[in-house]
């Protein structure tokens, strides 16, 4: 009975298979299930890893582009030539603390020294030999204080209102303005100098038909550049465009203009005592060259002035002090504007003969070899000074004709020598000048004749001289405006898809001009690669 059958024993051992194969099933079941669970999740790792890897190398990418992207502009716009128009200088450059040409600017100092102590000595004279009684010489100063003093005072006057009235109107209608100066001051000249021919003086007479003359030449070149006036017109329009952001801009020039008034009238009255002195022409000789050397510096300064501040406007974006401009522009940069304005006047003549001779160049042997001559001496010495020196000179504290230099260069280099050689907006600039003077003679000269008419041709002609000085001076902040946008690196040009120029031009008015490379209208654009730099 204790002892267990084999049947059950058997029946207790087929169950426990059939036990441990089913745990086996289960187990199996499980482990691929788990092996396919750990399948997808390995799958989704791998999947992952992918996206990253593809995302870092886009950032990789992106970053090695703007990588590339920065040395590019490093390259091309801090390592340039330094005489390529495109090179941004650096601060240190932009802010030179040394003077220039001080030779040039002692000179100036001794003058100023010497003519404000012969202005003060002479004025003194002219004050005292009107408080004498019952002398010639008191009679005579008294005469000429009554009947010549007013109308050279009134003269300066005039030309002080009529530079703040070019000033808003080329402003304001660049394209009515252009064409109105051009015949405005042949129409004033013209009427000038008739009406000093009908005063049948001989004094008279001979300043008429100096004035008849040159209206005759600056109606032919009025008919001879009006085709460019549309395109001058577009120039001017873009040059002004920086001028809204400054306010300011001008401002020097208003107080340039009242300290020419003041310096005029002590030096009125200097020209009075000499008259009375030993030598009285060469006296008044001498006072005028010293005055016209004062005025051509005081212009300078708002030229240097208003080359400072469109500089740093257009190399860095910054808008600049322009008191602080100023004061640099009468410091550091003095001996550069004293310079330039002892010898530009001489040498702009010269370029205007040198142009003239070369219309002429195709008539003769002979004159074909003169033209050529003065061309080649022109070209040399315009190489050593020239107007758009104060540009460099503004920006990078060069000296005079270093600056000279390093502008023509890069002329001569980019090509563009016969469009600097055909600009039109310096002429009208002159000319704008001429219209004044010939206005204040007009109405001088009829003023003069109806009270005293022994001081018609004298009178007229300060006033002219006066009128003709401060309306450059008033006009100074505009001229410089364009040469900001000719060169402070220089002219820039390049060919569009339609075979024509673009010029971008680096100060003041820029410069229209005629034949050449521009055809028509010519093609001036900011931006699509073409950009105004200084």
């Amino acid at each position: 009975m204790g002892a267990s059958s084999p049947e059950t024993t058997t029946t207790t051992t087929r169950g426990e298979d059939h036990v441990e194969e089913e745990k086996e099933e289960e187990e199996e079941e499980e482990r691929r299930r788990s092996g396919a669970s750990e399948g997808d999740v390995v799958e989704k790792e791998k999947i992952k890893q992918q996206q990253q890897q593809q995302q870092h190398h886009a950032e990789n990418m992106v970053d090695d582009m703007e990588a590339q992207n920065r040395e590019f502009r490093f390259a091309k716009l801090q390592n340039l030539n330094p005489s390529n128009p495109l090179r941004i200088p650096s601060l240190s450059t932009l802010n030179s603390r040394r003077f220039t040409n001080k030779i040039s600017l002692f000179l100036f100092a001794i003058h100023a020294a010497a003519a404000a102590a012969l202005i003060s000595f002479l004025g003194f004279k002219a004050i005292q030999g009107v408080l004498k009684t019952n002398s010639a010489s008191s009679w005579k100063e008294k005469r000429i204080l009554r009947f010549w003093l007013p109308q050279v005072e009134s003269s300066a006057v005039i030309s002080i209102i009529l530079a703040l009235i070019w000033q808003k109107t080329i402003r304001t209608w660049p394209q009515f303005m252009i064409k109105f100066i051009l015949w405005t001051s042949f129409t004033t000249t013209l009427v000038s100098g008739v009406l000093l021919l009908c005063f049948q003086m001989p004094s008279t007479d001979g300043v008429g038909v100096a004035l008849v003359l040159f209206s005759v030449g600056n109606g032919l070149y009025s008919c001879w550049v009006y085709r460019r006036t549309r395109f001058a017109t577009r120039i001017l329009s873009m040059s002004l465009q920086p001028a809204s952001k400054f306010p300011d801009l001008i401002r020097p020039v208003y107080y340039i203009l009242g300290f020419s008034f003041i310096l005029i009238s002590f030096w009125v009255l200097a020209v009075i005592g000499a008259l009375n002195f030993y030598y009285p022409a060469l006296v008044v000789i001498g006072l005028v060259l010293s005055l016209a050397w004062t005025a051509e510096v005081l212009r300078n300064v708002a030229n240097l002035t208003v080359s400072r501040v469109i500089a740093l406007y257009y190399l860095r974006g910054m808008q600049s002090n322009t008191k602080f401009c100023l004061q640099r522009a009468m410091s550091w940069n003095l001996g550069s504007a004293c310079l330039g304005s002892l010898f530009m006047p001489t040498i702009e003549f010269m370029r205007i003969i040198a142009r003239g001779l070369n219309l002429l160049e195709g008539e003769d042997e002979f004159m074909f070899s003169c033209a050529h001559c003065c061309l080649r001496v022109m070209e040399s010495v315009f190489r050593y000074g020239n107007g758009w020196a104060f540009v460099q000179v503004a920006a990078y504290g060069k000296g005079f004709t270093r600056a000279s230099v390093d502008t023509w260069d890069l002329f001569v280099k980019q090509g563009m020598e016969p469009i600097v050689d055909s600009d039109v907006t310096s002429a009208l600039c002159f000319l704008t000048g001429v219209c004044s003077g010939s206005i204040c003679v007009i109405a001088m000269a009829s003023w003069t004749f109806a009270t005293h008419k022994t001081f018609t041709a004298t009178v007229s002609l300060l006033a002219f001289f006066i009128g003709y000085l401060l309306i450059l001076t008033g006009l100074s902040g505009r001229e410089e405006r364009r040469r900001k946008k000719e060169r402070k690196g220089g002219w820039w040009k390049q060919r569009d898809d339609g075979g024509r120029w673009r010029a971008a031009i680096g100060s003041g008015w820029a410069r229209s001009v005629e034949g050449s490379g521009f055809e028509g209208d010519g093609v001036f654009e900011r931006g699509g690669g073409i950009l105004v730099i200084c």
